[in-house]
């Protein structure tokens, strides 16, 4: 299912960037620019030819991993996309080792002590992470660890020093989904015959909740896991802006703010890359995580 996805991927970005209101060439050249000079630019660019055209164009260049040339920097779209992937790689494996931590944590301690004040104080403060604003959190731990305590760099990316309030930030947002779920996921494994018959053996309680429950529990929590990270791999938008991160986030932002078309579409398409191979990634572990799959 990747090949189709990625050319309706590849369609759909291509229309909206030309129903679009606004022409490129006029934003790269400017409005006082005379008629002559704007023809002459369409016509290096190719944005003479009919839509079709551009689009099997596009398609036949991405094909060869050819994104084209940035309208306003000048430089080829794959080239920017590798030098700031890297960064956000960097951003989005830190949060996702964050939310993991937090997530799973929180959701084994509620559902073992379900109904206690703590579960239901876990369950109010994942809510709260799911419902605040990504940007309105970063804002806000930018100017309690950054400027009042000083604890952590406000924003840039000169050291991985500067990754680690980004990454606590998106981490914890994320954290929140993988605590419901696995608190969810938890209950109904725990009320299974087998783990009331690892009780009754005698196992220890650490054993039962680890050994049993939770390993028949990771597949759907998996599932958001690998998901997550995926999304994150494509950009994270609102914290690469607020903390000046020059990720895949924000070259994608500058991108749409300029109307830059050929690197608006490559970052599309290679974002539509990482989350479908992602997702694939996930079905393949489902075999591992239970051998019922892997028979089926």
């Amino acid at each position: 299912m990747m090949i189709p996805v990625l050319i309706g991927v590849t369609l759909v970005t291509f229309i909206l960037m030309n129903v679009v209101p606004g022409d490129p060439v006029i934003e790269m050249l400017g409005k006082r620019t005379d008629p002559e000079t704007i023809a002459m630019v369409r016509k290096e660019l190719g944005l003479d030819a009919p839509l079709h055209i551009q689009y099997l164009r596009f398609v036949a260049g991405a094909l060869r991993g050819d994104l084209g040339m940035s309208y306003k920097l000048r430089q080829p779209v794959t080239a920017l996309i590798m030098r700031t992937f890297p960064t956000t790689a960097k951003l989005a494996l830190s949060a996702a080792a964050v939310a993991i931590a937090i997530g799973l944590t929180v959701g084994i301690i509620s559902a073992v002590k379900q109904y206690s004040f703590l579960d239901h104080a876990t369950m109010v403060a994942t809510l709260t992470a799911i419902s605040a604003p990504v940007f309105w959190v970063a804002m806000i731990a930018q100017l309690v660890f950054g400027y009042y305590l000083r604890w952590f760099p406000i924003s840039g990316y000169y050291s991985p020093w500067h990754m680690v309030l980004p990454a606590i930030v998106l981490g914890t947002r994320f954290s929140a989904s993988i605590a419901r779920l696995t608190r969810t996921t938890m209950l109904d494994v725990i009320r299974q015959d087998y783990v009331r018959t690892a009780r009754a053996k005698g196992l220890a309680e650490k054993i039962v909740i680890y050994s049993h429950a939770l390993r028949n529990a990771m597949i759907p929590i998996v599932t958001i896991i690998g998901m997550q990270i995926s999304g994150l791999l494509t950009g994270s938008f609102f914290t690469e802006t607020v903390f000046a991160i020059p990720g895949l986030g924000s070259l994608a932002v500058k991108a749409m703010q300029q109307r830059d078309f050929p690197l608006m579409q490559g970052t599309v398409l290679f974002g539509a890359v990482v989350l479908c191979v992602g997702i694939l990634i996930v079905d393949i572990s489902y075999a591992y995580l239970d051998p019922r799959i892997r028979l089926e």
